[in-house]
């Protein structure tokens, strides 16, 4: 009895600490500075979009998400992002998403485009099968955000279904802020 009940707390805990900080503790401040955001590297196709750098998205607000076509908890999150990109992207926000295969299926990019048009997907994807972009923001997670300012710092971070409001508030905090040059 003691065992399971120990296997069933540290389960409750490694779920807890994998779907995202907001089971497990208070919610951070909005936006934090998280270090400079790694370039876009090791992309071979660009779908939706010409193949685009960091650099050139400087002075946008950048929301990187990391996802595969076969992950639900992806597919789960797709809406929001989806939703995101359309209401904000007029107003200086661009969503990259990173494809990134969990399984050889995965790495044919007819099946990617095949699942961008099922989901309704229409900001640029980066079909990362090497995982050289997932490798540069040391990342591992399915589904991954990382929302870039228009400076190139990442300000946010989430791991995981949900915070959509918090990750929403963060994106409008970016966007109401001056764009670089600007005075306040």
């Amino acid at each position: 009895m003691k065992i399971t009940v120990a296997f069933i707390g540290a389960a409750l805990f490694l779920f807890a600490t994998i779907g995202g900080y907001r089971y497990i503790s208070a919610a951070p401040p909005a936006t934090f500075d998280s270090g400079r955001a790694p370039e876009f590297t090791g992309i071979e196709t660009w779908l939706n979009s010409k193949p685009l750098t960091l650099q050139e998205l400087r002075g946008k607000v950048v929301l990187v998400e990391f996802w595969a076509y076969s992950c639900i908890n992806c597919i789960r999150t797709l809406p929001y992002v989806t939703r995101w990109y359309d209401t904000y992207k007029d107003q200086g926000f661009i969503v990259v998403g990173v494809h990134t295969p969990e399984f050889p299926v995965e790495k044919e990019t007819a099946n990617v485009q095949k699942a961008i048009a099922r989901f309704g997907i229409h900001y640029p994807v980066a079909q990362d099968n090497n995982y050289a972009t997932w490798n540069a923001y040391q990342n591992q997670y399915w589904p991954a955000r990382y929302l870039i300012d228009r400076e190139g710092t990442i300000a946010r971070t989430h791991i995981g279904e949900g915070d959509y409001e918090g990750m929403e508030a963060a994106i409008r905090e970016l966007l109401a802020k001056s764009q670089p040059g600007q005075f306040r």
